[in-house]
């Protein structure tokens, strides 16, 4: 792990708002690591709308700009925007496809919705569309060429989507939002008045627990994968693995109660942790 001298402005973005994704990227190489911020500061550019607009049209009217923005780098005009230019350089560098990008654009539809998933399914392919096609993406960047290991990153990812939203569950709780699935939890009894008001009930626990029962079988298939420790260059995004695993951890401590503080409190171990399991390659 090498940590670099001064940022560039997707570097700062990514450190600032996206620590966990900022921390595993000082394990690629300096060429790798500043691709690897820009598409992190865009999928964190196009995450935020919902948490800035005040209407579900002007989300949609900046989910927009960004597939215009796409258009004009594909055309070779690419806007004015610190992002929009860096990825620009990435896409020209690597020779990206676009549909990975429209792919998250169109995921992240969802976020303008205050109950997007009915189903576990649902929030699945959420995960699968927004984290999982970066992963893929990524894994394109660093010039990885192993599929095996592309799938263990895809799927590395998904469960990282899945523990965030069990970690987002009490912010979301503020805007009256539900990342969870709906059915899952009014099977078990729950109601979304429970989640809005942060009631810790039985419901809300055993629907989280649920979610991240099937993070941990994504992470479980995905270390299999790289049992034998092939990390490579792509480093960087498996150690979200080991991330995710201690997100997983503290809320299992919790009793599956996602409005516990302590699931997001900081984690002074955290880089260390990402030090070993680079060191011994095992996420």
């Amino acid at each position: 792990m090498s940590i670099p001298g001064q940022l560039s402005s997707c570097g700062e973005l990514v450190r600032t708002h996206d620590p966990d994704r900022y921390l595993c990227c000082l394990f690629a190489s300096p060429h790798h690591r500043e691709a690897l911020f820009s598409l992190y500061a865009f999928n964190y550019e196009v995450a935020r709308i919902s948490e800035v607009v005040s209407e579900t049209l002007l989300g949609h009217i900046r989910l927009q700009w960004w597939r215009e923005s796409l258009d004009g780098i594909q055309t070779g005009h690419p806007r004015a925007h610190e992002v929009v230019k860096a990825l620009a350089g990435v896409f020209y560098d690597v020779g990206l496809d676009r549909e990975p990008f429209d792919a998250v654009l169109d995921a992240r539809e969802a976020d303008l919705q205050p109950i997007p998933f009915k189903t576990f399914e649902d929030l699945l392919h959420y995960a699968q569309h927004t984290s999982g096609v970066l992963a893929r993406v990524g894994c394109r960047v660093v010039g990885l060429q192993c599929q095996t290991v592309i799938m263990a990153a895809e799927e590395i990812a998904t469960a990282w989507a899945l523990v965030g939203s069990l970690r987002a569950t009490p912010f979301l709780a503020r805007s009256k939002r539900l990342m969870l699935p709906l059915e899952v939890l009014e099977v078990r009894g729950g109601q979304v008045g429970d989640h809005h008001a942060m009631r810790d009930v039985p419901a809300i626990r055993e629907t989280c627990q649920e979610v991240g029962a099937n993070a941990t079988r994504l992470l479980t298939s995905a270390r299999d994968k790289v049992s034998n420790g092939m990390l490579g260059t792509a480093r960087p995004i498996l150690l979200l693995a080991r991330l995710a695993t201690l997100y997983l951890e503290r809320l299992e401590r919790a009793g599956w109660n996602p409005y516990d503080p302590a699931i997001n409190a900081p984690m002074p171990l955290k880089s260390w942790s990402l030090w070993w399991a680079a060191l011994t390659r095992r996420v």
